[in-house]
């Protein structure tokens, strides 16, 4: 008859056991890498609004750059209407944050203040909205404002 001891059995089964959940530790440690990118990334991304959103910021800021050779009143007029629309129609804060300051500056042009924009600040204001409108399938295109 032989006779076992536990010495070895026992040095194997450490081993094994250790090998396993070092495995498993591992596993959980990048289950949770791998879910806090994919939050953080999530997060940093800009919201995307809707084709109508961007159908109708397109809308107001090709408006926007024809008001803003206009006389003051009519565009003082084209402001506060926009505006309203805007933030009674467009679902997207964000890119109706965008069209806002778009909306501002072409009445600021209109009265040939220091306040209107350069080209630059146009471009780079149609950057920023057209992020918004990736998934929409429209190109959003801010025209230059003043001469």
């Amino acid at each position: 008859m032989t006779t076992m001891t536990g010495t070895p059995t026992n040095k194997h089964n450490r081993t094994r056991d250790r090998l396993i959940l070092g495995a498993l530790a591992g596993a959980v440690v990048a289950a949770l890498a791998a879910g806090g990118a994919y939050w953080w990334q999530d997060r940093q991304e800009l919201s995307q609004a809707s084709a109508e959103d961007c159908r109708t910021a397109q809308r107001i800021v090709t408006e926007g750059a024809r008001i803003a050779a206009g006389p003051v009143p009519e565009a003082e007029k084209w402001w506060k209407e926009t505006g309203d629309e805007r933030r009674a129609t467009m679902e997207d804060g964000y890119l109706g944050a965008k069209i806002s300051r778009y909306e501002g500056w072409a009445l600021e042009t209109a009265k040939n203040s220091a306040e209107a924009p350069s080209a630059k600040d146009v471009k780079s204001l149609q950057e920023d909205a057209r992020g918004h409108c990736v998934d929409s399938g429209v190109t959003l295109t801010l025209p230059p404002l003043g001469s």
